[in-house]
This record gives structure tokens, sequence and C-alpha cells, in this order.
């Protein structure tokens, strides 16, 4: 930042061993980038880590602090960003600052997978969050009680959530836009050619191909079905109703855009949901098999191995 007047609003990231720099560097750069098109630092921004020492980002590269997170001054919204592990050294002491800072009335953010640590601390408990695509189905086993949506953010009264990467990009514009219009979060866009601006209803990428861009509109909304529904899967024909088509032309629309069947597709959607859940979580493999709309444990280890190529007791032995 320059050296200009006090910020109108200073925001604060706490940042914990193997945080993502990319979500920090969208997030903090899309408040630069405002100050520079307001002409002004109407935005500031502090960096806190558990200790106030150097942390080292998921890429490897330190980066240096400005508070500890007990000496940290005051600030609007306090972003939690956390990357690739949810243990790291000072996490009581980090979960003590959150359950602290929110019984003071202070607002919560989280950048990707932060969404975690808030609702270990407690602060989520009557909120919506969202959380990055890949991290959903852990939290929401461990979390049964916290709605957790798959849209790329959520600003729920005191709690900004996102995905993180590029979505901490459109939650931070969103920020701008609510104070300055969409006219100046337009212009802030497009200095990171940031070609189109989510909003909260917005959705994360769902599928094997995470990109549905441009496919049949009655694709998506099957897809999206389907999405919602890996524990009790849906029967072609519900799907089909659900999409006011028949359950052929279902068949024809996913063999064009997608070069499979309904059913296929929607089998590998549940094994994705499967190994995500052995690598994030502690499930015992047949309450895994069972989340995923197995009732045969032979059935979904042979399906496993078929699509990934190795068994799910080997998935949980190499997860990282």
């Amino acid at each position: 930042m320059s050296d200009f007047a006090q910020p109108v609003r200073q925001f604060a990231f706490l940042l914990v061993d193997k945080f993502s720099m990319f979500s920090l560097a969208a997030a903090i750069d899309t408040f630069r980038s405002a100050n520079r098109t307001i002409g002004r630092d109407h935005y500031g921004w502090v960096t806190v880590s558990p200790d106030g020492e150097s942390v080292i980002a998921s890429n490897g590269l330190p980066l240096k602090v400005d508070y500890s997170v007990v000496d940290m001054p005051p600030s609007e919204i306090l972003f939690v960003c956390v990357g690739l592990a949810l243990d790291f050294p000072g996490k009581s002491k980090v979960l003590g600052a959150l359950r602290s800072w929110g019984r003071r009335g202070g607002a919560l953010g989280a950048l990707s997978v932060g969404s975690h640590l808030l609702a270990e601390a407690g602060q989520l408990d009557g909120y919506r969050c969202t959380i990055h695509w890949e991290n959903r189905a852990g939290f929401q086993e461990r979390f049964r009680d916290i709605e957790c949506t798959g849209n790329v953010f959520e600003i729920d009264r005191k709690r900004y959530t996102c995905a993180g990467g590029t979505t901490s990009i459109d939650l931070m514009l969103e920020i701008v836009r609510a104070e300055f219009g969409s006219s100046l979060s337009n212009e802030v866009a497009n200095q990171f050619h940031h070609e189109r601006i989510r909003g909260d209803t917005d959705r994360q990428r769902i599928g094997p191909e995470r990109d549905l861009t441009g496919k049949s509109e009655k694709l998506k909304k099957i897809v999206a079905m389907m999405a919602e529904n890996l524990d009790e899967p849906f029967s072609a024909v519900e799907l089909a109703k659900g999409a006011g088509l028949s359950v052929r032309q279902v068949e024809r629309l996913f063999l064009r855009h997608l070069n499979m069947t309904p059913g296929r597709y929607y089998m590998r959607l549940r094994l994705e949901r499967a190994r995500e859940l052995l690598r994030q979580t502690n499930l015992p493999i047949l309450d895994v098999a069972i989340a995923t709309g197995f009732t045969s444990h032979s059935y979904f280890a042979q399906s496993y191995r078929l699509q990934f190529g190795r068994p799910p007791s080997e998935e949980r032995r190499t997860a990282y």
C-alpha cells in the first residue's frame, strides 16, 4: 500500500502454514486495483499469522506478515486463508482468536478451505457458507448442521466465504460493488481480464469436466440433480422427468455433449465424491460407500478400482 491517508475500510488476512498464495493475491490485488481506480487508498489490509512469524505458502514461498493473531489492529473483516493443510503450528491459538473475534461481533471471512477453520471454531453455526468443491464432501460429512452450498461465494450477514482461486476476486468485487456500484466493480474486473463477475448464485464447476459452459441448459440441470443426490441416486426416469425430457432424449443429450451415457456419468460423479471422502475424512470405507449410493461393499470396491486403478483401501493409505 502507498503511504496516503488512513484507509476508510481495513481488512485483515490470517495466513496459516501452506496457505493458498493465489487466493490471497486475488483478494488483496482486487482491493489494490479498486484503490487505483478510485484514486485513493480507500481499502487497506494487513496480514497476520498465529505467532507473527513468516508463513510458508503452499507453493513454497515464504511471506512476512505484519502482526500476530493476538496483537492485530482493529479490522472490519478477518479473512482466514488456508490451503492444503488443516493442521498447522498454532492452530489452537488461531481457533481461540476466531472464537474471541466472533464473540465480540466481528465479521469473519474465509478463502477456499478457510471455511473449515471457521466451522471448527463454531463461527459458521447458523450461517450459510461455501468452500472449495474438492473439500465440500468432507466438510458436509463433518459439519452436517451447517449449510454449505456449491456456490462460488456466500455472504450471510457477517460471514463472507468463497471457494478460493478466482472466486476471491468475485467476493471482493461484490464488496466493492456494494459500496461503489457495478460500474466501478466492472472497471476493476477489467484490469484482471476477469470477463464476467460471478454472483452468489453462480455455482462452482461440477462433474468430471468441471465446465459445462456452452452446453445445453437441460444437461446442466440434470448434472446438478446428480451432483446434489449422490447418496440416493435418482433413477433414469426421475432424471428425465426433472428435466422435462424422455429417458431416450436424456441419453442422446449425454452422448452428444459428454460422449457417455447418463448412468456412466452419474457413476463417475459418485466415485469422485467417494475419493474426496476417502482423502478428507476418517469415515469407514463402508460408510463412504453408503454415502455415495452403494449398498454393496464389494460392488463399491470393484467400481472404484475400475475407475481409479486401485482399491479404496489403497487410496486411503496414499491420500495426501
